[in-house]
């Protein structure tokens, strides 16, 4: 016998509905529970990217930031060490180098003396080399750090330092954290903005300009100065405008309905992400067309329309902020130099390579003045580390003269947002090996950065996986001698 079906075969509809009426108690429950407990839901009329105020007074509005990925070689550029140029050729100190490791040497390393000439420049006798003769002319408007430091070596992982925080993919990135804090003065184009020359990425990847776990909308949008400023955001063929409207306002229906449900921040992001690239289908093509600027104006960056460049770009980064783009940041590659081929010899190769930046650099900082907007926009000129006082060790019986990498001491610069002009901070020992005074680790480079920004770097945070994150990590302070 089955019982369970003789049981069934019984069944009255009394014993039907009350078997239901606990169901359909737990669904009314359900559903008063969901109308009292419901996930929060986000303001879907906020803008994720409004302005804010920040919490101190800000010296700075906005940032461009210049990196020269590979990492320039600081002692043939910003730190002349004439004891070293003095003992060129000898072997390193014992002392300076024992426990060290390098990144391609090994063993006892010769002594490598710069073979640039030196010049003190503007009123402020800051001493700088022939590498870089256009930047002697807006000496007094640098603030030229000397003592810099950094925990890592090798490119991806420093790389990550400087603009994470950490030498580890995930975290946001300066720029990121930047329009966090702040968002952007232009609600038609992209509150963190990216540029890359000389044809390849930074070596941290998108990580060194991604959003980690900040909302998505804060990650830095990549343009192009050569052909589609911004690859998918072009209608395809046979879309026009007003069907791009209606495809738009469709998916914003959607996502309002799926916001309101789940209170997902992401999803809020995604509807200002679709309405920004609709904005942006006319408003960045025109602020992309360096075609406009006059013709003096590109001759002293040394730009070309059409072109891919850092000069190119360093005059788009002025345009940008001058739209109310809250952060440039400029990746160009090439500055890595080992020594292993003529383009990285400290002799012609630097002359070649620092002719593409140095002009357009100190065009910027001069164009910026022109135009009122230095004072309260904040240039930073760096790489992720330095270089070796010693020839690099894949190349000591070479012609070609080149530097391993270095973390220990390094030369990064700043101008305008609050900044001390024509000042020289630290100062690193004779041969170059060490910093001497004034030592500043790129936490406490990020934290004076942020103070500029008009934030307090402890309090700069986001939750996320049950603690508050922020820039500087658990480290840094703000290095007061750099401000003005």
């Amino acid at each position: 016998m089955d019982l369970l079906l003789e049981y069934k075969l019984l069944a009255t509809r009394r014993h039907l509905l009350g078997g239901m009426a606990g169901g359909i108690g737990a669904i009314a429950m359900r559903e008063l529970f969901a109308a009292t407990n419901a996930a929060p839901v986000p303001a879907l009329a906020a803008d994720p990217m409004a302005t804010k105020r920040p919490p101190l007074l800000a010296k700075a509005k906005r940032m461009i930031v210049i990196h020269l990925t590979g990492s320039p070689p600081h002692l043939d550029m910003y730190d002349n060490k004439p004891e070293l140029t003095k003992r060129d050729g000898q072997e390193c100190p014992a002392e300076a180098i024992a426990g060290k490791k390098f990144a391609f040497t090994t063993g006892t390393p010769k002594l490598l003396g710069t073979r640039r000439k030196w010049t003190r420049c503007g009123e402020s006798g800051m001493e700088l080399s022939d590498a870089i003769p256009h930047l002697h002319r807006v000496a007094d408007k640098i603030c030229l750090v000397r003592s810099m430091f950094t925990d890592q070596f090798n490119h991806a992982p420093a790389e990550l330092m400087v603009y994470t925080g950490s030498p580890r993919a995930g975290r946001p990135s300066l720029g990121s954290w930047a329009t966090y804090g702040l968002g952007t003065e232009n609600a038609n184009l992209p509150g963190f903005v990216v540029l890359i020359s000389s044809g390849s990425q930074p070596n941290g990847g998108t990580s060194s300009f991604g959003s980690g776990f900040l909302p998505s909308v804060y990650q830095g949008v990549q343009c192009r100065s050569k052909g589609d400023p911004v690859l998918y955001v072009s209608d395809p063929p046979g879309m026009s405008r007003a069907m791009r409207r209606k495809t738009l306002d469709a998916l914003k229906d959607l996502n309002e309905l799926q916001a309101s449900e789940l209170g997902n921040p992401e999803t809020v992001t995604r509807i200002a992400q679709y309405e920004l690239a609709y904005r942006m289908q006319t408003s960045v093509p025109d602020v992309m067309d360096i075609s406009k600027e006059p013709k003096h104006v590109l001759e002293a960056y040394g730009a070309k329309p059409g072109e891919a460049s850092l000069a190119n770009n360093c005059l788009l980064a002025r345009r940008l902020v001058e739209e109310g783009v809250r952060f440039v940041h400029l990746f160009d590659w090439g500055w890595d130099f080992h020594g292993t081929r003529p383009q990285e010899d400290i002799r012609d190769g630097l002359t070649t390579k620092a002719a593409t930046f140095d002009r357009p650099a100190a065009a910027l900082i001069e164009d910026l003045e022109a135009r009122g907007l230095l004072e309260d926009t904040l240039v930073l000129c760096t790489g992720e580390f330095g270089r070796t006082p010693f020839q690099e060790g894949r190349t000591s019986a070479s012609g070609i003269l080149g530097r391993d990498h270095y973390p220990d001491c390094y030369s990064v610069w700043m101008a305008g947002g609050g900044v001390k002009p024509g000042y020289v901070h630290g100062a690193s020992d004779d041969l170059g090996f060490k910093v001497a005074s004034d030592m500043v680790h790129i936490h406490d480079l990020q934290a004076t950065i942020l103070h500029l920004l008009g934030f307090d770097h402890t309090k700069l945070t986001y939750r996320f996986q049950g603690r508050d994150f922020r820039l500087t990590d658990v480290h840094g302070h703000v290095v007061k001698a750099l401000l003005s």
